[in-house]
């Protein structure tokens, strides 16, 4: 997250630990969305560029996800 905005990544952190809290599902944050079985995403920042974050559910069990990407909407991986 070091190529990040200051303020994109300090969203993204704050994103990580409603997740470590809430569970993986925010539907508290803005466009939200499932993108398959287990995994999430949802934007950070809008405008342009527009900042997005992807996770996946990894082990429902201990309640472990991974983030698998962190940037623009442009370069999303969805």
């Amino acid at each position: 997250m070091s190529k990040l905005p200051l303020d994109v990544a300090d969203i993204a952190l704050t994103l990580i630990m409603d997740i470590e809290v809430g569970g993986p599902v925010r539907g508290d944050w803005p466009n939200f969305s499932k993108l398959s079985k287990t995994e999430y995403h949802c934007h950070l920042k809008k405008g342009k560029p527009t900042y997005v974050v992807c996770w996946r559910l990894v082990d429902k069990k201990n309640k472990r996800i991974e983030v698998y990407y962190v940037g623009t909407h442009e370069k999303a991986p969805y």
